[in-house]
């Protein structure tokens, strides 16, 4: 099964990343049937850390998904947050799923209160919107932040560590009986954090990667729009 490994950010260093560290982790997951084929977001932020930056993500993930239609049978969408995500399914024709969504789902199915830990604080309402958009029952999902944001966690991880475990202690203190290290930048990171923690660390990544190894509903395509100004693959995808 191939499946498009889609980095919605525009740092092409953190998609290889994320290929290794997924690569790493299929046969643990049960996983090794799958292939992953990396791709970029060919313009936006370089790691998206606004509401502004995420709806310019959407774009270019659309942008990417029309380029890999015929390709794979599945998108992950690898960037927390998942922008462009319900789009992205109407456009595909093939089951998508993305970094939170999934995360979201694992972690529900092992507790019934868990906790979305993250770098950035503009990330706390933008991921509690996203929950509520998903029909988690509201004070099931605590979303938390410490202050550096991903990338910046993911060059300088032993200088996170003690600000994410504090952060996931209080979560725990809260109610969570799951803590999810959400974003590209923080993947890797769960098995050094675990041990810390009196309940269970997910990876994001891990959390994709399960997903999108589940058979998902495809939704009805876009239908008919004509477009002006777009990519020419997207625009394939589009007009009439």
């Amino acid at each position: 099964m191939r499946i498009l490994l889609l980095n919605g950010n525009t740092d092409a260093a953190m998609t290889g990343r994320m290929l290794r560290l997924a690569e790493a982790a299929l046969p643990g997951l049960g996983l090794a049937h799958l292939r992953l084929i990396p791709a970029t977001a060919r313009f936006g932020a370089r790691y998206i850390a606004s509401r502004t930056a995420a709806a310019i993500a959407g774009h270019a993930v659309l942008e990417r998904v029309a380029e890999h239609a015929g390709l794979v049978e599945a998108i992950a969408i690898a960037c927390f947050g998942d922008p462009g995500l319900d789009a992205a399914r109407e456009l595909a024709g093939i089951p998508v799923t993305g970094m939170a969504d999934a995360s979201l789902r694992v972690a529900l199915e092992m507790a019934p209160r868990v906790a979305l830990l993250t770098g950035g604080a503009a990330w706390v309402p933008m991921l509690e919107e996203f929950a509520a958009s998903r029909g988690c029952a509201p004070g099931s999902v605590l979303v938390r932040a410490v202050a550096p944001t991903g990338d910046m966690i993911a060059r300088e991880p032993e200088r996170a560590l003690d600000l994410l475990a504090a952060e996931a202690a209080e979560a725990v203190a809260a109610g969570a009986g799951v803590v999810v290290l959400g974003g590209a930048g923080l993947a890797g990171l769960a098995p050094r954090l675990a041990p810390r923690l009196p309940v269970p660390v997910l990876d994001s990544l891990d959390c994709l990667l399960r997903v999108a190894a589940r058979p998902l509903p495809v939704p009805a395509g876009p239908g008919a729009t004509p477009t002006t100004g777009l990519a020419p693959a997207l625009a394939a995808r589009l007009e009439p």
